[in-house]
């Protein structure tokens, strides 16, 4: 259920409606938009009496939601939420790109590859201090140490950070260095580390998991949502399929149809998407036209020698020519790309 009140509604208002669903055994969450505030019902099983709450003063409306996901529903929230990264707007006109080594490898890697990627126009550095890895014998990440290198990077170029937290016991020293906590596709549906996340005053990436569907996808981030971070930007990253050209199907159908079904700002992760650094480019400019909010992609300045997927990795070099085209792109489609 969503509550509508009535524009404008005073803090009063908001907190007397907020105490009447909670005498009810029920759970609000207060959204504030640009136009109104609306408050939504969760912890209900079952259609709730909207009397008690229509006769509170302010309620202009009440809206049933349909779908299972309530606080990540187009339904509940019509805006479409923008994610303020340190001023960097994900969700809103501008293109968001991140761009940076899949792995942290060392400092004069991550500083060499930010100076580039800075320069080509990306406003978000990308790089794993934790690496959840296939077999337990390859590289597993700088952990704390690959955090500081991380910082030093914000520091000197004026980059946010986007990293990855894998589990509960390192997710608050990784919100502590990041400026976005990224949760992964192996840990989409990690449930206590999706509440934790949820509890963290930090923008969440939250990845699809590699056999998931839309709604298992929209869940996780529900997940999240409930536990009162408003601050979810979603990202297709490729689905296991039958195909063999690449390592991942990067589904890009995923874009419209979260945002006909979401408010949540979703980006594209077209290197692990495809595996395969000659398809990334191509995918990138697809994902823009497709209507996503930004890229991230795997950059490295000497991909034959990287520690984790230099094979989807694209150098400096063409991540600026990518830029460039998709500069064009984006004039064309009504969104800024600085």
């Amino acid at each position: 259920m969503l509550i509508v009140m009535e524009s404008p509604a005073t803090r009063e208002m908001v907190d007397s409606v907020c105490r009447e669903i909670e005498q009810m055994g029920l759970q609000p969450q207060v959204i504030e938009g640009s136009a109104r505030t609306v408050i939504g019902i969760t912890g209900n099983k079952s259609r709730v009496n909207s009397d008690r709450i229509l006769a509170q003063p302010g309620v202009m409306d009440i809206v049933h939601v349909t779908q299972p996901y309530r606080l990540v529903s187009r339904e509940a929230f019509p805006e479409d939420t923008i994610v303020d990264v340190n001023g960097i707007k994900v969700g809103g006109p501008e293109f968001v790109v991140m761009a940076g080594p899949c792995a942290v490898e060392s400092r004069e890697q991550c500083m060499a590859i930010a100076e580039k990627v800075v320069a080509s126009g990306a406003k978000i550095f990308r790089g794993g201090a934790y690496k959840p890895r296939t077999s337990p014998y390859s590289f597993q990440g700088l952990k704390e140490d690959g955090l500081k290198i991380l910082a030093e990077v914000r520091q000197e170029h004026g980059l946010a950070i986007v990293t990855e937290a894998i589990d509960i016991d390192v997710i608050d020293m990784v919100a502590d260095y990041a400026d976005i906590v990224q949760i992964g596709s192996r840990n989409m549906q990690n449930y206590s580390l999706l509440r934790k996340a949820g509890r963290l005053k930090k923008p969440i990436l939250l990845k699809r998991g590699m056999a998931a569907t839309m709604e298992e996808f929209l869940m996780a981030a529900e997940y999240i949502m409930n536990e009162g971070n408003r601050d979810v930007i979603l990202c297709e990253r490729g689905v296991r399929t039958f195909a063999d050209h690449t390592r991942n199907t990067l589904d890009l159908s995923a874009v419209p149809y979260i945002k006909h079904t979401s408010h949540l700002p979703i980006i594209t992760d077209p290197s692990h998407g495809t595996g395969r650094k000659d398809k990334v480019v191509a995918l990138s400019r697809a994902s823009i036209a497709a209507g996503a909010d930004g890229l991230l992609i795997e950059v490295h300045h000497k991909p034959a020698e990287a520690m984790s997927d230099g094979s989807q990795s694209i150098t400096p070099d063409a991540f600026d020519e990518m830029m460039h085209s998709l500069r064009r792109l984006a004039d064309a489609l009504d969104r800024s790309l600085p």
